[in-house]
């Protein structure tokens, strides 16, 4: 079958398990083919489990990563994003069309490594007892896909630019806590953010690759389209403390990472 549909097939399934092993089997080197013109339609949300249940970000109760309980709803707060960002990734490659066959493959290779992101976290949480859907969990992240669905330009900026990159600052913080706690389960976590990290570096730099090719292609300026696409769809501020030296790894320019609120 197309890459295309297939990814849009692997966006639908709800299992963990299937989705991950469907999105891991999203290979260009498979021998499928891969339609750039098609236009494909979907109004339903991506397939997921019942479970965990989603509620106000403001209701997701915060628990000490000192405790057993508190280490694993934490793990499951970034298994979150990450089986998310499966989706994220996924829709990036169904949805919009028209698009050069390197930013599919681009999206696809995302869409792979951040399934293999949701299996460590996964498998990392089994080891302590627990599993993905046991805690709440809020719905932000998808909540701006959607609301970029039209807009493939306003998408890379919102999502892999600022969602995304957020996760670049937020996770050597995240290490931190862990490396204090300082159990055998504290740092097997640093270990698996490790890996994340590294790659969560090349997402955001895909995004802002296809970013600027989107503007130079359509005659946008970068600095002022952000603006404009960050006030239409409500993005949230950007707070320090920034992960600059990852920042700088992930693509944004000087002016970028000058423009950043220090304080």
């Amino acid at each position: 079958m197309e890459l295309r549909h297939r990814a849009l097939e692997a966006f639908c399934q709800p299992d963990p398990n299937l989705k991950v092993a469907s999105t891991l089997a999203l290979d260009t080197d498979c021998g499928a083919s891969l339609d750039c013109q098609v236009h494909l339609i979907h109004p339903a949300p991506p397939g997921r489990p019942a479970k965990p249940e989603l509620v106000h970000p403001q209701q997701v109760p915060r628990r000490s990563p000192f405790t057993a309980e508190g280490h694993c709803a934490l793990i499951h707060s970034i298994a979150h994003i990450e089986f998310n960002a499966i989706n994220l990734a996924l829709d990036a490659v169904w949805r919009f069309a028209d698009m050069p066959s390197a930013y599919y493959q681009d999206w696809l290779r995302v869409a792979r490594e951040e399934a293999k992101h949701f299996a460590l976290l996964r498998h990392h949480l089994q080891d302590q007892g627990h599993d993905y859907g046991d805690f709440v969990a809020h719905d932000g992240l998808w909540t701006m896909c959607e609301a970029t669905r039209h807009d493939v330009a306003a998408r890379m900026a919102l999502v892999p630019r600022t969602l995304e990159a957020r996760g670049l600052d937020a996770t050597p913080i995240i290490q931190a806590k862990l490396r204090k706690v300082g159990t055998p389960r504290a740092l097997a976590a640093v270990g698996i953010l490790d890996t994340i990290l590294a790659e969560e570096v090349g997402h955001v730099a895909i995004g802002n690759h296809w970013y600027h090719w989107l503007c130079q292609r359509d005659g946008l300026d970068p600095i002022a389209f952000y603006d404009q696409a960050a006030n239409l769809h409500s993005a949230p501020r950007l707070k320090p403390p920034f992960n600059v030296a990852a920042r700088r790894l992930a693509g944004f320019s000087d002016a970028e990472i000058n423009a950043l609120p220090m304080a």
